[in-house]
């Protein structure tokens, strides 16, 4: 089966999706299951991984609703304030509604959390319930990634976009995430999805995404994480600032394709099936 392990759905809202900025119009509607139904046909994607987009529980009670409407989309990455006492009850509560594999915070936006006790003590709740912590920063957050990741070792991380690559950047840009990326693939837990790098591949966003950039970020990744380490996610609707949907899984299907082997099989649905438990 082919999975796409990292998707969005939302109903937009200008204040609840603040990080949707001008320049960013394609975005600035609502985009449902039905919007993704027909580029899953046409690439012959299975199933699906829906993702948090905003934090508030609304956003998880929202995909929950979703998931039980299609049976493709197979597991729901959501959102819990994980800083407050109850954070426990609360996960344990959506995980007893319904599909929820992980949750995820937007790190990227909010790096006090990285420095909270309280946040630590929630994604430690996380992982003994057994469920993913997704790892969402940039590469400006490298050595938080780090020293993140080696603190939460109960379970299973899942690093997206590959922590968010400078790849348009000079050597020096790669370099620094070329290393960060060794220290986390050093750590077994650490699971890397290949998704969102088409937007970190613009110059802007009226500039197309560089190719070949992308490329030696994703040879890096296989060569740091190996063949069993990696998941493929599309980024949808959010990828569409760079690339289509159609585009962005033929890049990804021909990369996997060349490598030989059982890698395309891996990437493209056995990896994200084991990882997050599915039940398809």
């Amino acid at each position: 089966m082919l999975i796409d392990a990292h998707q969005h759905f939302w109903r937009y809202d200008p204040a609840r999706f603040d990080w949707i900025e001008s320049g960013m119009d394609v975005l600035m509607h609502d985009w449902l299951p039905v919007d993704l139904a027909e580029a899953m046909a046409e690439t012959g994607i299975d199933a699906t991984i829906a993702v948090q987009a905003t934090g508030d529980e609304a956003e998880t009670a929202f995909l929950m609703e979703q998931a039980a409407a299609e049976d493709w989309v197979a597991g729901v990455v959501g959102w819990v304030d994980l800083t407050t006492p109850d954070a426990d009850d609360h996960v344990g509560h959506w995980q007893a509604t319904g599909p929820l594999v992980g949750l995820r915070h937007q790190i990227e936006g909010d790096p006090a959390r990285l420095d909270d006790t309280r946040f630590d003590a929630g994604v430690a709740a996380v992982q003994n319930r057994g469920l993913i912590y997704e790892v969402l920063l940039n590469r400006t957050q490298l050595d938080a990634a780090v020293a993140f990741c080696g603190h939460h070792d109960r379970h299973t991380l899942v690093l997206d976009h590959l922590a968010k690559p400078a790849i348009t950047g000079d050597d020096a840009h790669f370099t620094t995430w070329q290393d960060a990326m060794r220290e986390l693939a050093a750590m077994p837990h650490v699971v890397a999805k290949v998704s969102g790098l088409a937007t970190e591949a613009q110059s802007s966003f009226d500039e197309p995404p560089d190719i070949d950039g992308i490329h030696r970020h994703l040879d890096t990744a296989l060569e740091l994480f190996g063949e069993d380490r990696l998941i493929f996610g599309s980024d949808w609707p959010v990828c569409q600032l760079a690339i289509g949907y159609g585009d962005w899984f033929a890049l990804i299907d021909a990369w996997a394709r060349a490598q030989g082997g059982e890698f395309h099989r891996k990437l493209l649905g056995a990896n994200a099936i084991a990882t997050y438990q599915l039940t398809l």
